[in-house]
């Protein structure tokens, strides 16, 4: 079994969900939670964003001692400078640096051309790569620039000392099918590809987050970046539980295995949820209410006999207590006698009862 590394970035690109905004408290309440469900790397924020941010990061990294903290930065020293000094008291500190890659970020955002965006990109890890070992690099908008390009960034990241190399699909835009192809081509064309961790962090703009996720994973990704619940910009982020389920029951195709302690995660989502303020869909794969529930009476009787029959994850696995049969129009037979059953009443099939 390979291991795969979650990095969480609930508290970093998590906040960035419209409407969404924690206090120290609040952050520090999750990070604990986090540790709690086996997170290899906590993104706990962005030092340089503001000093309350600044605070955060430094404290969370004080406090947790399981889990890496690592905090973003851009390729700019004064970033790198306040990233290192808020995650320096960590048991294992990280330092996340990134740069845009994509012609439409090359042109209209950073106004540079493709030298110096490798010179700025050689120049900033080798600057980070003074403060602490693990060195990560992420080339935005990865998956809407060109691959020779995108080649070219990447190595010049490695040979300036990025220990991780991430691969963004910053606007949610590639497809599983793109995403494997893309992770191949790095791994044929990058020198020392195996000796470095590469990563994934995939948006949800066109609902295939976890998809390009578990595509990165089959192609040599051994790290995949995510949020409990997927929240984050826009349509959100990858979502941990899903990637980390996805991984433990299909494990004969993915021989795959991540250290999430599974049964903390519906407890992690409810955290989120409760502290967001946002509310986890009924659908949600995983740790969504209906997740565990069932309705039509052909689901419900061969339920009733063998609970495999229409579940592939106990609720147990993941913190839930049980499963719930909901009557309804569509219930069968066997579903009522077996809630009447539970409720006290005893009755024999093809008896009238009066009450």
């Amino acid at each position: 079994m390979r291991k795969i590394q979650i990095f969480d970035t609930t508290l970093r690109d998590g906040e960035q969900t419209a409407g969404v905004s924690f206090n120290l408290q609040e952050k520090i309440q999750m990070a604990q939670q986090l540790e709690t469900l086996g997170v290899d790397v906590i993104e706990a924020g962005f030092p340089i964003a503001s000093p309350g941010d600044f605070n955060c990061v430094k404290t969370i990294a004080e406090i947790v001692k399981e889990s890496a903290v690592t905090g973003l930065a851009r390729c700019v020293e004064a970033d790198i400078s306040r990233a290192y000094e808020a995650v320096k008291g960590g048991v294992a500190p990280q330092i996340h640096t990134f740069l845009a890659t994509s012609p439409i970020h090359r042109e209209f955002k950073l106004k540079m051309t493709q030298a110096e965006v490798l010179a700025s990109i050689d120049h900033h890890v080798r600057y980070a790569k003074q403060f602490v070992n693990m060195v990560q690099f992420s080339p935005e908008d990865a998956t809407r620039t060109e691959p020779d390009f995108l080649v070219k960034a990447i190595q010049t990241a490695i040979d300036a000392g990025a220990k991780v190399i991430n691969v963004p699909d910053t606007v949610g835009y590639t497809n599983p099918t793109e995403f494997g192809a893309l992770f191949r081509y790095l791994r044929q064309e990058i020198r020392g590809f195996d000796e470095v961790i590469f990563s994934s962090h995939c948006h949800d703009d066109l609902g295939m987050s976890v998809a390009n996720a578990l595509a990165a994973i089959e192609n040599g990704a051994s790290r995949i970046e995510c949020t409990i619940n997927g929240i984050g910009e826009r349509a959100g982020n990858t979502a941990m539980e899903e990637v980390a389920m996805a991984l433990h029951i299909r494990k004969d195709h993915y021989q795959a295995e991540t250290n999430i302690v599974l049964n903390q995660l519906k407890r992690s989502s409810d955290l989120v949820s409760h502290l967001s303020g946002m509310a986890v869909p009924r659908n949600k794969a995983v740790i969504g209410g209906n997740a565990f529930a069932h309705q039509s009476g052909i689901h419900q009787d061969g339920f009733l006999k063998n609970p495999s029959t229409y579940e592939i994850i106990t609720p147990e696995l993941v913190g839930v207590s049980q499963s719930t049969l909901v009557l309804g129009k569509l219930s069968g037979r066997h579903a009522l006698f077996t809630r009447l059953a539970d409720i006290g009443f005893q009755l024999k099939r093809g008896a009238t009862t009066t009450v």
